[in-house]
Parts: C-alpha cells; structure tokens; sequence
C-alpha cells in the first residue's frame, strides 16, 4: 500500500498491542493523530466567549437589581411559523450531536459517549440531516422572500451595528429598550444579521464541504489528496466544529437579552412573541 509505520509495542498483563506513529504524512488515523494547534485555537475561541459571557451576564444581574420595570401594554404576535421553529430545532438537535460524536471521534479517550464505530455512523447521519435542513430551509426562505432579512441593507447598516453594539456593552445594563423592535418582516437586528451572513454563508459550507471530503476520502482519494488530504481537511473541520460551539453558546445567551431571560426561548417554542405596544422603560431605584 505505500505505507510505511513505526511506533512501540504496548504490553500490558498478557496482552501487547502496536501504537503506530505513521512517517507517512499522507496517514492519518482518526482519533489518534493530532493537530495540537487546532485545539489551543479552539479552546481559546470557547474560552473567550465564556469568559465574556460570563462578565457580561454577571453585570446584568448585578444592574439588574437596582432597576424597576415599569410594563407597559403587551400584544401577541404570531413571529415564527410551524416551519421555521421546526427548522430551528432539528438543526439545533443536529449541531448538538455533531459536536458531541465529534468529540467521541476525535477524543475517544476523553469523550467516550458512545463506540466509535457508531459515533461515525451517527455523525454522518446527522451531517445529512444537517445538509438536507439547511436545504430545504433555503428553498423556503427564497420563494417566501424572507431571505431578504438575513441580508444587511447598506443603507444604515453600520450605524445600526454601532448602535446595537452599543446597547450590548452600556444600554442594556441601564434599562434602556431594545434600540431594534422585532416584527414578522424583520426578525433579525443588524449584529445578528452579521452573524448568520457569516454562519450560513461562510462556516456551514464550509463545514460541510469538508465533511463530505472526509466522508468520501476512500471513494474519491484523488480529490481529498489534491486538497491536501485528511491531514489537512480534518483539522480544518475540527477547527470550523470548535467555532459552531462558540457560536452556539454565544446564541444561547444573547436569547437571554429579551424583555424576559426566556422571552426568546418560549417564542421559539410557541411561535407567539410578546411585543409591547410602545417602548416599556426601566428607571433606577
């Protein structure tokens, strides 16, 4: 086969086991060869974000008490439909466990969730799930014409940014109103249309390009080798997989930023958004 390995005997008890190290550069054995790199930029993407998390959500609980809410009229509107919350969900389910048998494939010794044999199979299936969703989702989006509030307007636009930038790190600690009111035309605040731009448009692909890569390696190994082969393709998917969690933290907690921590959550769940009938305003006591 072209491959030649060298390593060391392992025994243990009566049993002895060969730990290969591959000289072959073109070898590359999922769940035992590393990128060290990989890890320390990923770990540093989650860390941040928890750490930012962390102080930000404690400086909102501690303004938090000295604000009182003065409620204004509410209505209801009907903000996501049956498919929209359904796509929501079975992408997050499906994110949620590709990173988890990812884990299990990369890091069996650490992350044993279940075999590896299964995990791969699992991850595939998910991918496909994920692929598929993602699809449909555009088809619904485009002949809807609800894709046109995923895109940033120029006109604006970076002053919107600024401005929601600015409620994040000062307003919302003063009880100030969300600076962009929710509707069923615009869902999405300027930040956040950032934010899925270069998730649905950049990281995704990605993610998912790489994977079929991978996935197909034994059946189309000219391809994968002309792209550097696994050795270069897994790290890449292994970083683009650090950066989704990054990205799902960071989306939990800024569904806590509504005019309730779970506001955002049971209108994900229920479809209806409580929006008040004019800005409601918080004075210190």
């Amino acid at each position: 086969l072209g491959i030649f390995a060298e390593g060391e005997l392992v025994t243990h008890g009566t049993t002895a086991a060969f730990r290969s190290a591959p000289r072959s550069g073109r070898l590359y054995i999922l769940g035992h060869d590393k990128a060290p790199w990989i890890k320390i930029v990923g770990l540093a993407s989650l860390l941040g974000v928890l750490l930012l998390i962390t102080i930000h959500g404690t400086l909102r609980v501690l303004a938090s008490r000295r604000l009182s809410h003065e409620h204004g009229p509410w209505g209801k509107t009907y903000m996501y439909t049956s498919y929209e919350r359904f796509w929501h969900w079975l992408q997050a389910l499906a994110i949620i466990g590709l990173i988890a048998t990812g884990l299990t494939i990369h890091a069996p010794e650490l992350f044993a969730f279940s075999g590896f044999r299964s995990a791969v199979q699992v991850h595939n299936i998910l991918g496909f799930v994920l692929l598929v969703n993602a699809f449909f989702s555009l088809f619904y989006h485009v002949a809807g014409g609800s894709v046109r509030q995923y895109l940033p307007e120029p006109r604006g636009f970076f002053a919107g940014a600024i401005t929601q930038l600015l409620f994040y790190v000062q307003g919302i600690f003063k009880g100030e109103p969300h600076p962009f009111e929710k509707s069923r035309g615009q869902k999405l605040n300027p930040l956040q249309k950032i934010a899925y731009l270069i998730i649905l448009n950049l990281l995704l692909p990605f993610q998912v390009l790489s994977g079929v890569l991978i996935w197909g390696a034994q059946h189309w190994p000219g391809l994968e080798a002309r792209l550097g082969g696994l050795p270069m393709l897994v790290p890449a998917h292994s970083l683009g997989a650090w950066f989704f969690a990054s990205f799902l933290i960071m989306h939990i907690y800024l569904t806590t930023t509504g005019h309730t921590p779970t506001a955002n959550l049971r209108a994900m769940i229920s479809g209806y958004e409580r929006i008040p009938t004019h800005n409601p305003t918080e004075t210190a006591r």
